[in-house]
């Protein structure tokens, strides 16, 4: 069963920009009702109110009983926030209306269960999370909680789609291919260790001398070093100038 809770709220008289602005400039957030067989409905809502709502992580699966100062009570759901760019702060939110014949599309959350269960956690394998919630469509006296993924028997290299996962009566993704939510990847604590292995092994071939305990050739023009292990004299590349008689 979808999760309920009340809403109280203000009437808002004018639409359009001017009039948000002001509204925002009283330190309330400019939103708008609509749905269902009636006109819209202008609202402001308390700021503190809203963003309390946002955090809870069933905000967008739950009917709002929306109470409007003048008019009886409305259910709603919240359809979307608009964000400021840089504060992050509720500019604008929508509401609509909603009945038990109202089809909504809502991302519901995923829970993944029985992580002990599952060989390649168990060795070392990382979880990796392709989808945190699924969006579906569905009506609202008939929106989950949360769909459950099991991971029990996953080894390294499985991973589950939507189709392995059975949805409650009524729920269709909106998503109509056979998408991953989640996989099993390799423990990647294993690669980074042989990488640095493998590094180590490279810097030490390099620096060792050469196996039969010959020295390196030297470089093209460069003095080969003398048997006593001196540096020789470099040959001279023209004859000396004879002596004046």
């Amino acid at each position: 069963m979808p999760q309920v809770a009340s809403l109280k709220v203000q009437p808002r008289e004018r639409a359009g920009k001017g009039a948000a602005r002001a509204t925002r400039r009283a330190d309330l957030v400019p939103g708008v009702v609509y749905g269902g067989k009636a006109e819209p409905t202008l609202i402001s809502v308390e700021p503190r109110t809203l963003v309390t709502l946002m955090h809870n992580p069933n905000f967008r699966i739950t009917i709002f009983d929306m109470e409007v100062e003048g008019a009886k009570p409305q259910r709603t759901m919240a359809m979307d926030v608009q964000l400021h760019p840089v504060t992050d702060r509720p500019i604008h939110v929508d509401f609509r209306r909603v009945d038990k014949n109202t089809s909504v599309k809502v991302p519901v959350p995923v829970r993944f269960l029985n992580e002990a269960g599952s060989p390649g956690i168990k060795v070392g394998g990382v979880l990796n999370i392709v989808r945190h919630d699924i969006e579906v469509r569905v009506k609202p006296d008939e929106i989950p909680d949360h769909i459950d993924v099991d991971l029990t028997g996953l080894k390294i290299g499985d991973s589950v789609h939507i189709n392995a996962i059975t949805l409650p009566k009524g729920v269709k993704p909106t998503v109509a291919r056979n998408f991953t939510i989640c996989s099993i990847a390799p423990p990647t604590v294993f690669v980074e260790a042989e990488v640095a292995t493998t590094a180590a092994a490279a810097e030490g071939d390099a620096a060792a001398p050469a196996a039969d305990g010959k020295a390196a050739p030297a470089a093209p023009g460069a003095a080969a070093p003398a048997a006593g292990g001196k540096a020789a004299a470099p040959a001279a590349d023209a004859k000396a100038p004879a002596k004046k008689k």
